[in-house]
């Protein structure tokens, strides 16, 4: 008897393990498919940033991918809390705008290219601190009204 008992309680555990594995896999899709959807309308700001009002060109595009950093860090850390993203996204997305402080003819050049410019920035602005922080606090309140 006691041995049926245990073939059920290792299945039950079995099974439990399975759901969580299925909604990590999917917490993990879902977050990759909104970083994808980011990029998209990030792109979108600069290809059609004549068409869109001026705040929405001016401000949208760095918001968005302050925005697409913490949607790659949930997508990365699904079983960690929300504030963790929260501040990888936000110390990376400063990192990234203070290292344009730095500017030695390599970075210059890496950062003249297409993909260069769009990952790593052109020249630091204080204000795209604050456009990377509302970004990124947006993501995360509707992440966490989302989670409950």
């Amino acid at each position: 008897m006691s041995d049926k008992r245990e073939q059920v309680h290792l299945r039950n555990e079995v099974m439990k393990a399975t759901l969580i594995k299925s909604r990590l896999i999917k917490s993990r899709l879902i977050y990759s498919g909104m970083v994808l959807l980011v990029i998209v309308l990030g792109l979108g700001t600069r290809a059609y940033g004549n068409e869109l009002p001026a705040f929405v060109s001016a401000h949208f595009g760095d918001a968005l991918w302050a925005g697409m950093i913490y949607l790659g860090c949930r997508a990365l850390f699904t079983r960690h809390p929300l504030w963790l993203s929260l501040l990888l996204s936000l110390g990376f997305s400063f990192g990234i705008e203070i290292s344009q402080l730095y500017q030695a003819d390599w970075i210059v050049q890496i950062r003249a290219t297409t993909i260069g410019g769009l990952v790593l920035g052109q020249g630091f602005l204080w204000v795209d601190l604050i456009r990377y922080t509302a970004g990124v606090l947006f993501c995360y309140a509707v992440d966490q009204i989302l989670q409950n």
